[in-house]
């Protein structure tokens, strides 16, 4: 009996290849330290693996299948929380590390300044580095309750790094006045839906692109399990579309972030998000070599 048994190790559904073979390595950073209304996307990560057994691997959408790709899930992060800077390295660190070894990574927020992170270790392998954000909120402003480091400043942290014409947000349909008027002179916001989104994958085609999805783009009566809410926002079905049409970039790294799985007692929330991460998985991860 014993020679039978194995770990329990739960991970990601069908993102259980070894690490060597990998094309992409999954990763939860449960951090929702600047969190500006409700707490709690720290638990999505968690929520997420365990519901992902709810999916198949197999999507009639793309007629792909998990199994067809290689994904490492590497659990989850042990994030400092009380010190913000230190989280964000220990981030660029462990992204850095699934880089330099020639693999995607993938993360789970979390709240969305985890995206910061990710993407400075990204834009040092790739100095070329494009940004696509889909978003309710544009995450624009320089500060937030006197810090530079808020999920309401990261996109603004990004473009620290990349500069101007380089983030490209869609969806968006949040934000003070002068986040506004600061991204018309900086980057390219396209409001409330994905319109336009088609053209721009045309002029980043063989560029590198960090994709990163705050899953409250989606309107609040499909996605109600997160910390701020925001009506007015697109379908399922036009989120899973402008996943879907990620196919001819050359993504090198993405995430999906702002699930807080609490406020959603009924869980759907969750299987949104699972859903999402499987389709974006199966969209952006080249096919296994066999």
């Amino acid at each position: 009996m014993s020679n039978t048994l194995t770990k329990n190790i739960e991970t990601f559904l069908g993102c259980d290849c070894e690490y060597e073979e990998a094309r992409a390595v999954l990763f939860g950073a449960p951090f929702d330290s600047t969190t500006s209304f409700r707490p709690g996307t720290r638990f999505a990560s968690r929520a997420m693996r365990a519901d992902s057994f709810g999916l198949e691997t197999y999507s009639p959408y793309q007629d792909k299948d998990l199994t067809d790709i290689s994904v490492f899930d590497g659990g989850d992060l042990e994030l400092c929380f009380g010190d913000t800077q230190k989280a964000l390295s220990q981030i660029e660190d462990f992204a850095a590390g699934i880089l330099q070894d020639g693999k995607m990574p993938v993360m789970i927020g979390g709240e969305h300044l985890v995206t910061l992170g990710a993407v400075r270790a990204a834009v040092k392998k790739y100095p070329d580095l494009h940004i696509l954000h889909f978003d309710a909120h544009a995450d624009l402003r320089d500060e937030y309750l006197g810090t530079p480091l808020s999920h309401a400043s990261v996109l603004h942290r990004c473009w620290d790094l990349v500069g101007d014409g380089r983030i490209f947000q869609f969806g968006i349909r949040s934000g003070d006045r002068s986040e506004f008027l600061w991204g018309k002179e900086h980057v390219s916001t396209h409001k409330f839906n994905f319109e336009g989104l088609e053209s721009v994958i045309k002029a980043l085609k063989g560029k590198p692109v960090y994709v990163t999805i705050d899953l409250d783009v989606l309107d609040p009566s499909v996605f109600p399990g997160t910390g701020t809410p925001e009506p007015g926002g697109v379908s399922f079905m036009q989120l899973l579309h402008a996943v879907m049409v990620l196919n001819n970039l050359n993504v090198i790294g993405c995430d999906v972030n702002e699930l807080s799985p609490v406020y959603d007692q009924s869980g759907v929330s969750t299987a949104v998000a699972c859903k999402i991460l499987r389709e974006l998985l199966l969209t952006v991860v080249p096919p296994s070599i066999h």
